[in-house]
């Protein structure tokens, strides 16, 4: 019975989405326990710290060296405790990031602003033109596009927009950055590369200016969604994280090094910030920072890259 019942993520992959699945996942997954009671809020109580070694120890099986931290997600969470610049909050609200941006390399490189809002109802949509994406600026994952508007859910928009809003994106992986972001919603031009409705997205993960690794999702946030890992000279690296990656190798951009010193410009003199770019019709544009990839608690396959990626990091010198 103990060995049938042993704790084996993968075991429990296919599980049904079911309420008896979930019940029973709750019952041997401690990992999905955990994140259960993340979701209800009964997490909260806890300090960062022991918060953050907790879900460590379930995403790898191992405990978070805080004192001698060599990999890659290990470095992240002692960012996420000990890095707190307040910059970084400006960096990750989706708003005032375009003036960051900005007054860092060029208004040429932001996508277009339509229209801030406080909440959903001050959105006037006869302002609104035929195609126009919606975007939460506080979180990750509030997102509204709509390619045709007389065909857009205002209703569902609102509903799924409002459920966004209520959540502070901070308390689930505790990433500090999210923790005092204005809840907001922002109206964007809706961009396509070409005939290409779903663009692709370019992150490279910079080391204190130093671009040294490029993360390509195609088909993002589709069913279809892929993604591969390249180095700077784009030769792809045998390396995956929670998606699959593609069939087939993505050409090297025209405007790779253009897209790296992109990156370099605007992560100098940070320690580890991935900097997502995409490249529509022959220009570059910015996309977003993201300070901690997957939140630091997801696993690299093969697994020694948790270690090269971690060699890129210098920690700074606690004060």
């Amino acid at each position: 019975m103990s060995e049938k019942f042993s704790y084996n993520k993968k075991d429990y992959s296919s599980l049904s989405k079911t309420k008896i699945g979930k019940v029973i996942r709750l019952l041997i997954d401690p990992e999905y326990r955990f994140n259960a009671k993340v979701r209800f809020g009964l997490t909260d109580s806890m300090s960062d710290e022991d918060f953050i070694k907790r879900k460590f120890k379930l995403a790898f099986g191992y405990d978070l060296n805080l004192k001698n931290s060599k990999t890659f997600n290990e470095k992240l969470n002692w960012l996420k405790l000990y890095d707190r610049n307040p910059e970084y909050t400006r960096m990750v609200d989706k708003y005032e990031v375009k003036k960051y941006v900005a007054e860092k390399i060029g208004a040429e490189y932001i996508i277009p602003l339509l229209g801030v809002y406080n909440n959903f109802d001050e959105i006037n949509f006869d302002e609104l033109p035929e195609q126009f994406v919606l975007k939460t600026t506080h979180d990750c994952g509030g997102l509204e596009i709509c390619r045709d508007k007389k065909n857009f859910n205002i209703e569902e928009a609102r509903a799924r927009l409002n459920k966004h809003l209520k959540i502070n994106y901070y308390w689930g992986k505790r990433e500090w950055p999210y923790k005092n972001v204005k809840p907001r919603i922002i109206a964007e031009k809706y961009m396509q590369d070409g005939d290409n409705i779903n663009l692709t997205v370019y992150k490279i993960f910079n080391f204190n200016g130093e671009p040294k690794m490029i993360q390509a999702i195609q088909d993002d946030k589709t069913p279809k969604e892929t993604i591969d890992y390249f180095d700077i000279n784009w030769n792809k690296l045998n390396l995956r994280q929670n998606f699959p990656n593609s069939p087939k190798t993505l050409p090297r951009p025209e405007l790779l090094e253009n897209m790296l010193d992109t990156a370099a410009k605007l992560s100098a003199g940070i320690p580890s910030v991935r900097t997502d770019l995409y490249i529509i019709n022959n220009k570059i544009y910015f996309s977003e920072f993201t300070f901690f990839s997957d939140a630091a608690f997801t696993q690299f396959h093969p697994a020694e890259w948790d270690e090269i990626l971690g060699s890129w990091i210098e920690l700074p010198k606690l004060k």
